[in-house]
């Protein structure tokens, strides 16, 4: 049963009109009267075909997975401000985004161009490696709980997410999601995983960028055996953005296109390139010749050992090739012009005074060696 409008969730959170509605809950516009601030809560309507047992540890898993969500900070992640199980059902509080859809975008705008859907397909992956690096699936990835606003997109809904993955759905029959946007493994009923995940973001641009759901089929069955028949899936608008969704579309879950990869290549559509980048050679640099390369030996026994025992035979080394002789320079008969003139040229010494000769021969008879001057010393 749906709440009324009006409606106080646990003494704190009063609910005013919905703002979404989809086949699991309702997105309500809610006023915080504690911290007087407007949100969003998400009431989660859980099967009618499980039994009590199971309704309740569903419950507490909610509870579990949307307080491990409120932890990861992503700008692309929907902020959990709460968790609250009340009247049976697990109720989920998060920030109230002034947004649209993007199944709301495609309706009022049409398909968007590939540059476009790339981007946003570029800021939800980066929303779902964050919370896949937490341990947590979102499992119902669609163009309506993708959230579009003039700066960003964000991936919402963790709460219907949360209610997959158990092993006790899985053996009641029920497989969580839309039809169209689950992955074929999901389908088959093996267990969720992360590449389950890639797939419906590929199957979500698919829709972005083309404007219909994957081959048209109403439900998971019917686009199961689409796929698997073998017929290739048509593309006519997606432009650079086609090998991108060829990757994330494979059936098989090991060739599916990783979390990485896709990434990068969602960026370089998103810049107005090409998905896959051409490997070429940097340009001005010179490339060496293989066969000049020298590839060292890596023998553990070189040629050289055991030379030294008796007996052994020496291996002769190959003679080393003489260089070509070089013509000898002609001497020079004469001296050139300009040859020694860069040298310092050598100063004479000066001539003495007549009177110091005159006086020297005294100076050396009458004064001892010390008091002589300095010019007399150095003459000896």
């Amino acid at each position: 049963m749906r709440a009324p409008s009006g409606y106080l969730l646990a003494a704190r959170y009063r609910l005013f009109e919905p703002v979404g509605r989809g086949g699991m809950g309702t997105v309500w516009r809610a006023h915080d009267e504690l911290l007087d601030r407007e949100v969003a809560v998400k009431e989660v309507r859980l099967p009618l075909v499980l039994d009590e047992d199971l309704r309740a540890e569903l419950c507490v898993r909610t509870e579990r997975e949307g307080r491990a969500t409120a932890m990861v900070a992503h700008p692309s992640v929907i902020t959990v401000f709460d968790v609250v199980t009340e009247d049976e059902r697990p109720w989920i509080v998060m920030e109230l985004l002034r947004a649209r859809s993007l199944e709301q975008l495609l309706q009022d705008r049409g398909p968007l161009p590939p540059r476009e859907a790339a981007e946003i397909g570029r800021q939800v992956l980066g929303a779902l490696r964050a919370v896949h690096a937490k341990g947590i699936l979102h499992r119902d990835v669609k163009p309506s709980n993708v959230l579009v606003t003039n700066e960003r997109a964000v991936l919402t809904d963790f709460g219907l997410a949360a209610l997959e993955g158990d092993v006790s759905i899985t053996q009641a029959g029920i497989v969580l999601g839309s039809a169209g946007y689950i992955a074929p493994e999901r389908v088959l009923g093996a267990k969720a995983t992360p590449s389950a995940d890639l797939w419906s973001l590929g199957a979500t641009l698919y829709t972005a960028v083309e404007g219909r759901g994957l081959h048209g089929r109403r439900t998971a069955a019917a686009a199961l055996a689409a796929l698997t028949s073998g017929e290739p899936i048509p593309m006519e608008k997606a432009g650079p953005l086609t090998p991108v969704l060829r990757g994330l579309l494979m059936i098989d879950p090991a060739a599916r296109l990783d979390a990485v990869r896709a990434s990068m290549m969602l960026a370089r559509v998103a810049a107005g390139g090409v998905a896959e980048e051409p490997l070429s050679r940097p340009t001005g640099r010179a490339v060496r010749n293989p066969a000049m390369i020298s590839v060292p030996s890596f023998n553990r026994r070189p040629q050289h050992r055991g030379l030294h025992r008796a007996g052994s035979t020496p291996v002769s080394a190959p003679a080393p090739v003489a260089p070509p002789p070089s013509p000898m320079p002609q001497p020079r008969m004469h001296r050139r012009p300009t040859e020694g003139v860069h040298r310092k040229p050598v100063e004479r010494a000066p001539e003495p005074h007549p009177f110091m000769r005159f006086v020297t021969p005294l100076i050396r008879l009458v004064l001892p060696r010390l008091l002589w001057p300095r010019e007399l010393r150095k003459r000896g």
